[in-house]
């Protein structure tokens, strides 16, 4: 055992770790982006959830029992619907996570000592999500017209609320998590082995030598990448049939929509993902370096998409990065087409930020390629 001949090796492996700017940003970046994500942007208790009204009932109580709700900070109120299907639509979207109708003789009722029936709709796709919110239910309503009912009015208060919320938990009833998170392993499996078998194809070549014949040959930049890229497609349609086929069989996942609206998503979303990893092969010096890119994309695309924790419930500068990643709008896209049926219209506010998401990263690929090995 000699010191001097350890030391020297310990010298050289520091000056290694150094000059591999990429391996050294991992060891640092990653604690620090798993501290913030874990310890500001994941909340497992979301508040102020998007609360659409139809209200045609415009009394007092009916105005107290909305501001009681707003107060509590779990819902906040987005949007006054004209009427029930206006909202069910808004629901159908997620452009709300519920939906409050109180009835037209709801204060005549209320008055009458009948206990009227008041419906809260709620978007379960995502169990978690408005859990919490729910559960408090009763202990807001009971609060909400707490002044209301007094004076002459004291003998509602006594015993149970002198009004009914009926609650519907829309598209998922049960609160099975496993509708929740079986069609979204579809956007994450594809997300890690897209982004990382692409990200592997430049550097392969690189690494093997392969690279001089095939700058030899007269293909384009363009033609490389889509060359580089079709085949991954297949791929990435195999997965997805095996996953829905476990997802029916095994798990009992409704597929209410089209599964030819979801094979369409499924190409501008598999295509964004490849040409991230395109984007990788070019950048990184070897495969080694191309896995560690993927690791930092797939890292926030899995924390901040909605996929582990509710999306909802991240501050809002969380959510703005959420909203540039591919994987965020593909997770609404599949749960919108499987379990509430989504058509081509519901789900077009989300093929737009993936299709310029690909656009984007396409172009710096196409940038950054190389005819030649300097």
């Amino acid at each position: 055992m000699s010191w001097a001949r350890l030391l020297a090796v310990l010298v050289k492996e520091f000056r290694q770790i150094r000059r591999d700017h990429l391996t050294f940003a991992m060891m640092v970046g990653v604690p620090i982006i798993q501290l913030v994500l874990f310890g500001y942007a994941i909340n497992t208790d979301p508040k102020h959830l998007p609360m659409a009204v139809v209200a045609a009932d415009h009394s007092e109580f009916s105005r107290s029992l909305m501001a009681g709700l707003e107060t509590s900070g779990y819902f906040r109120l987005t949007r006054h619907a004209a009427s029930e299907s206006e909202a069910n639509r808004l629901l159908e979207r997620g452009e709300v996570q519920f939906v409050l109708v109180i009835p037209p003789d709801f204060s005549r009722r209320l008055l009458r000592g009948e206990r009227p029936q008041i419906l809260l709709a709620a978007d379960a796709t995502d169990p978690a999500a408005g859990g919490n919110a729910l559960a408090a239910l009763n202990a807001i309503s009971r609060q909400a017209l707490a002044l209301d009912l007094g004076g002459a009015l004291a003998y509602l208060r006594p015993g149970e609320l002198p009004y009914e919320i009926r609650v519907q938990r829309r598209y998922n009833p049960e609160g099975l998590s496993r509708y929740n998170i079986v069609p979204g392993l579809i956007g994450v499996i594809l997300t890690m082995t897209m982004v990382m078998m692409t990200g592997l194809a430049m550097t392969r070549e690189r690494e093997r030598g392969t690279m001089e014949n095939l700058l030899a040959t007269p293909v384009r930049p363009l033609e490389v990448m889509i060359g580089k890229i079709a085949p991954y497609i297949l791929i990435g349609y195999v997965q997805v049939g095996v996953v829905l086929i476990a997802a029916r069989l095994l798990f009992d996942v409704p597929m209410l929509g089209s599964l030819a609206l979801l094979s369409v998503a499924l190409v501008l979303f598999m295509a964004a993902n490849l040409a991230v990893g395109f984007t990788f092969s070019t950048i990184a010096a070897s495969q080694l370096q191309a896995m560690q890119l993927t690791f930092f994309f797939f890292l926030p695309s899995m924390l901040l998409s909605g996929f582990m924790f509710p999306f909802r419930g991240m501050p809002e500068w969380a959510q703005i990065i959420g909203e540039i990643l591919p994987l965020t709008h593909f997770l609404r896209i599949v749960r919108g087409i499987l379990l509430k049926g989504n058509e081509l219209a519901d789900i077009l506010p989300e093929l737009w930020p993936i299709a310029l998401f690909m656009l984007t990263a396409g172009g710096v690929a196409l940038a950054r390629y190389r005819q030649t090995l300097d």
